[in-house]
């Protein structure tokens, strides 16, 4: 079927998914993430994993992307270089390409978070589209839970990020400063809306802090 991708900007042939390959790549995740939660919260981390697969799904990515997308924060999170070797023998070169560029870091101690997202966006600058087809999702996902978290617990919601508010929030605009430059379509629109919704929230919380 021909799928003309107004949110990828390009027109690409959607094939069916091999759904066995898919269900193994879930599993690794799911695995390799079993006791990790979204920071702040209760919630399975697997529940990110699976919302940014389906983001590059729904966005007309390929079976490679979605399988990279399901395993994006393994090697960074979840054992480095032995977790990539595996991805590479069990998913093939391609998808430990991918997900090696969606890594900011492997192995362990990880270098200090601002130098880290620093190369990170530099890295980002010069990225295959394909990753950054993915990351967008990626990000679009973070950006959606600290916005509605900001809007339940305000400030204190930085609490649970490494670079805190200020470096937090200067990542989120650099991203899109990055991303920017290279693509466009619905998911960098869309994260551009939710930015502007979180400033504004941030502005006000600050604003009635200086009041009180």
């Amino acid at each position: 079927m021909l799928i003309l991708d107004g949110r990828f900007e390009r027109i690409r042939y959607n094939t069916l998914m091999n759904i066995d390959r898919f269900n193994e790549a879930f599993l690794m995740a799911s695995e390799l993430h079993r006791t990790q939660l979204r920071k702040g919260s209760k919630v399975p981390y697997v529940a990110h994993l699976m919302g940014v697969a389906y983001m590059v799904m729904d966005n007309g990515g390929t079976e490679d992307q979605v399988i990279a997308a399901l395993l994006h924060d393994a090697v960074e999170d979840q054992g480095g270089e032995p977790t990539l070797i595996k991805i590479r023998e069990k998913f093939g070169e391609h998808v430990a390409e991918l997900v090696l560029g969606l890594s900011d870091s492997i192995g362990e101690p990880k270098p200090p978070w601002r130098a880290r997202k620093e190369v990170y966006l530099k890295h980002l600058e010069t990225a295959p589209m394909e990753v950054l087809e993915i990351v967008i999702a990626d990000k679009m996902s973070n950006l959606t839970s600290v916005t509605r978290d900001y809007e339940r617990i305000g400030d204190e919601l930085w609490q649970v990020f490494t670079g805190g508010k200020e470096g937090s929030l200067w990542y989120y605009h650099e991203v899109y400063t990055v991303l920017s430059k290279r693509m466009n379509g619905y998911l960098l629109d869309s994260y551009k809306e939710l930015l502007d919704r979180l400033d504004a929230l941030v502005e006000n919380q600050t604003k009635l802090m200086e009041t009180l």
